[in-house]
């Protein structure tokens, strides 16, 4: 599990808190209900929840054993995959998941963030703003050199917070499909 630099665990984000190194990352959103916390075990039904209408939402394949694979992911210790979550008073109402990444062009890491969601209901409130709010005092206090992520194209809600809070990123990202594994005693060139 995640390991934030507050001693508390739970921090507000960008919301004040009781921790000292909260207090001193106050932003104009003061008026955010939802904290960013490291995801724990006992929010396995609701991020289950969260992740199932992530995937749907982009469309992919209703898969249960995509969802406990990644489960198990986040609760295996060590694993490079992080699981930050957004929690107002009514509950969790959003997820995150990042990892560390390797830039060898710079010489330096990042952070990625993979997945964001938001609860439906619970959009506009500023939970994505205080996640990606806390992963860049992660990457900050761990020495990172940016927090990264990609959206679709036609998510234009997200896109609306998004050009709010980064800079837009120069580069395109492309997909491609791994090879085919050759038959046994084919050469590969």
């Amino acid at each position: 599990m995640a390991k934030w630099p507050c001693k508390t665990g739970d921090v507000r984000c960008p919301c004040p808190v009781s921790c000292p190194e909260s207090r001193k990352r106050r932003s104009t959103h003061d008026q955010c209900p939802c904290f960013v916390r490291p995801l724990k075990p006992s929010d396995e039904n609701r991020w289950r929840a969260l992740f199932r209408e992530y995937r749907a939402l982009y469309q992919l394949e209703e898969s249960e054993e995509v969802v406990a694979r990644v489960w198990g992911w986040f609760m295996a210790s060590g694993h490079e995959c992080q699981a930050p979550v957004a929690e107002s008073p009514d509950g969790i109402v959003a997820i995150g998941h990042y990892r560390r990444f390797a830039r060898p062009s710079t010489g330096t890491v990042g952070l990625w963030l993979d997945d964001l969601f938001t609860a439906p209901e619970a959009r506009n409130i500023g939970a994505a703003r205080a996640m990606i709010q806390r992963l860049t005092e992660l990457a900050g206090a761990e020495g990172h050199s940016v927090v990264r992520w990609i959206t679709a194209q036609d998510n234009h809600q997200a896109q609306g917070l998004y050009e709010q809070v980064p800079v837009r990123a120069r580069w395109l990202t492309y997909d491609a499909a791994p090879a085919p594994v050759p038959a046994s005693g084919q050469e590969t060139r």
